[in-house]
């Protein structure tokens, strides 16, 4: 992540009754996650009428970034991550149909980070509404590697 000039934001507190992560063995399974960075949301509303496409692909990278740092809080030293698993909900129009674009924000920004680990199975999926009007949500299974 250094290389990419990236850093892990604080942790995001949850907005109702659940945990940021739960690990169980080698998986940690990360709560959604929405696009919110130093404390505010990168973006509010449907896409692509309110948010574009390139701003919710952003969105997707932060959910992403939100994610490995709920992760990395439940591991030991000498622990790493590899992504298995990405499902994307994106606050949609109701005739797009281009989800899969949004969350290639952050399966591509998976790959940079984590190279051939971070091929990963996913989902991408439009909803109607998200939790505080945010564009994408995204929630992670992480394998963990010794």
């Amino acid at each position: 992540m250094q290389s990419l000039s990236l850093s892990l934001p604080e942790i995001l507190k949850p907005l109702a009754a659940y945990i940021p992560a739960k690990r169980s063995g080698n998986l940690i399974f990360v709560s959604g996650q929405l696009p919110i960075a130093n404390g505010n949301l990168l973006a509010e509303g449907t896409v692509p009428d309110i948010v574009s496409v390139e701003k919710a692909k952003e969105c997707a990278k932060q959910c992403l970034l939100n994610g490995i740092a709920a992760a990395f809080s439940l591991l030991q030293e000498n622990e790493g991550l590899e992504p298995l698993q990405i499902q994307g909900f994106v606050q949609s129009k109701s005739d797009f149909y281009s989800q899969p674009a949004v969350i290639d924000g952050a399966s591509e920004l998976a790959l940079e980070i984590f190279g051939e680990n971070g091929k990963h199975s996913r989902a991408a999926v439009g909803v109607a509404a998200l939790p505080k009007n945010a564009p994408v949500e995204v929630a992670f299974i992480f394998g963990v590697e010794a």
